[in-house]
């Protein structure tokens, strides 16, 4: 079954018969329905692309609409492909952090949790896996953005193991692994090759020649969900890919030239 279901234009959300809680709100953005032009056409939510930042600021107005949260209560990290996690806590001084100006966004922060209702947790995607996780008996919930390097570094298991410390169980834990790049349209070299852990190297990926590889990120993320103890019937993974669904952004498909998608999970 597919996890995500278009909402409208804009919004790709995280199916209600997957989460089975109406307070959750969970999902992508597409690039349909902004008022940014090309490239970045239209509904680009990234302030880091030299796009107008005055249509990223629209952009981002029309989706808070669209979802009954005020930007006030988004938070954003700075997203430098590395492991870090930060938690949003009641009160958190933190909160609107990334959603003005990229420059406000945590620092080194790819990962965000909370079990705080009314907070929408942010991240910003073309290509790299959005991973959405809550936990319906303890009300934890999560996002994290993962590249290569943050797949490969494991931060699929970073946040379970940072999730179940705060409380979360994982045995009821559920994850999500959202619209990214298909292996069929990922190749990587020699060098990315040999930093995927070697007990799952020839699991998620498939040799083009003697130095390029086609790579699935999104089944490394099941495999290290799995091994660190998540239901596998708890996982979702899409079928959806940013390179070759028009519905999105790709960074690889537009050689860079483009706009980002927004993943969110909050609760009311």
């Amino acid at each position: 079954m597919e996890p995500f279901t278009l909402l409208n234009d804009s919004i790709m959300q995280l199916s209600s018969s997957i989460t089975k809680d109406a307070t959750l709100i969970a999902g992508m953005t597409t690039r349909f329905g902004g008022r940014s032009v090309a490239p970045f056409s239209s509904l680009n939510m990234g302030f880091h692309v030299p796009d107008d930042p005055s249509m990223v600021l629209d952009n981002r107005q029309i989706v808070a609409d669209m979802i009954s949260l005020p930007l006030s209560n988004w938070v954003m990290g700075e997203q430098v492909h590395e492991t870090n996690i930060h938690v949003v806590t009641k009160n958190d001084q933190n909160l609107g952090k990334g959603t003005l100006s990229h420059q406000d966004a945590l620092k080194g922060i790819d990962g965000l949790i909370t079990n705080q209702a009314n907070v929408l947790l942010t991240a910003m995607f073309a290509d790299c896996v959005p991973l959405y996780y809550w936990d319906p008996t303890t009300n934890w919930i999560g996002i994290a953005h993962a590249g290569w390097r943050g797949t490969v570094n494991q931060m699929a298991a970073h946040m379970v193991s940072k999730l179940t410390d705060l409380g979360a169980d994982v045995t009821s834990l559920r994850v999500a692994i959202g619209p990214s790049i298909s292996a069929q349209n990922y190749q990587v070299d020699e060098k990315v090759y040999q930093l995927i852990p070697k007990k799952w190297r020839d699991q998620v990926t498939e040799q083009i020649d003697s130095t390029h590889y086609f790579f699935d990120l999104k089944k490394l993320h099941k495999i290290i969900l799995v091994d660190i103890g998540v239901n596998p019937e708890h996982i979702f993974v899409t079928n959806y890919c940013t390179y070759q669904d028009d519905y999105f952004f790709s960074h690889r498909k537009e050689n860079g030239k483009t706009g980002r998608m927004l993943g969110f999970i909050g609760s009311k």
